[in-house]
């Protein structure tokens, strides 16, 4: 196995352990693309875990600059080593240059990553969105691109819409461990509607107005899935693999919905033989 090869694989591996559900969606992907929709996944879980793996956010602002000069072209200090060191920013790049991707939607990525690095709360629902559409809608262009797509109108508006429902979902299924880690992804603007603030998420205080916030954000989710499946079934049907992960969604909503739901300690977890039967279903 040659060095590129190697890293595809253990970009492969790399998602497997760290976003099991891209890595499952994956793999209904032609054999062809699947590595370099690895490559861009793994990248993805790399930088979204920045904050866990650092002890202060200048450290995180130093990690994202390394990408961000990687995908440039232009590394500097530690970059300017081997970038053929690093199985993932190899890959990505040879995905890049394979597939002509568009470097700066990563790159706009990486600066929507900053956010995650300190305690400021969102501060309205406009911005959430922005946030969800930098970090997750480019994600689901970018890889409809590695899977034949056009990138036009209708393209835009299935990865817009999609990557706000996954995205969202996702920030609610992490509650717990945002709130220990104080951060807070619940918009303030939703959160004065409902009499609350961020001390009151980070004191645990639970109650009718927090599960009322909390369902309107999911109603949201559910409102950005329903138009993002709208346009999907516009696209060609290769194209359409790269929403495939948008079939898990309900199911945890739903879990989220459960009597005995307890959005400070429960991280929304299904088995993994539900998520895969919900995706050979979404596949056919």
């Amino acid at each position: 196995m040659d060095r590129l090869a190697e890293h595809y694989a253990l970009c492969g591996v790399a998602l497997r352990d760290s976003d099991r559900d891209r890595w499952l969606a994956c793999l209904f992907a032609p054999d062809a693309e699947r590595p370099h929709l690895f490559a861009l996944y793994a990248f993805n879980a790399e930088v979204s875990r920045i904050r866990e793996h650092v002890s202060q956010p200048i450290l995180g602002e130093m990690r994202l600059q390394w990408w961000i000069e990687a995908l440039n072209g232009s590394p500097g200090g530690e970059v300017r080593g081997d970038l053929h060191a690093h199985p993932v920013a190899d890959a990505l790049l040879a995905t890049i240059a394979t597939l002509s991707l568009p470097r700066k939607t990563l790159v706009d990525l990486l600066e929507a990553r900053r956010f995650d690095l300190y305690d400021d709360p969102a501060p309205d629902l406009h911005f959430l969105e922005a946030y969800c559409g930098e970090t997750c809608s480019s994600l689901f262009r970018l890889a409809s691109l590695i899977l034949g797509g056009t990138g036009g109108k209708e393209s835009a508006e299935a990865a817009g819409h999609a990557g706000c429902a996954y995205a969202l979902t996702g920030l609610l299924r992490a509650f717990p461990w945002h709130v220990v880690h104080h951060q807070c992804y619940l918009p303030r603007d939703i959160l004065e509607r409902h009499n609350l603030e961020p001390r009151n998420l980070f004191a645990r205080e639970d109650g009718p107005a927090l599960r009322a916030a909390l369902a309107e954000m999911r109603a949201l989710a559910r409102d950005h899935l329903g138009r993002a499946a709208q346009a999907v079934a516009a696209l060609q049907r290769q194209e359409r693999l790269a929403y495939l992960p948008l079939a898990l969604l309900e199911l945890y909503l739903r879990e989220m919905e459960r009597k005995d739901y307890d959005p400070y300690k429960t991280l929304v977890e299904v088995a993994q033989w539900r998520r895969q039967w919900a995706l050979w279903r979404a596949k056919i």
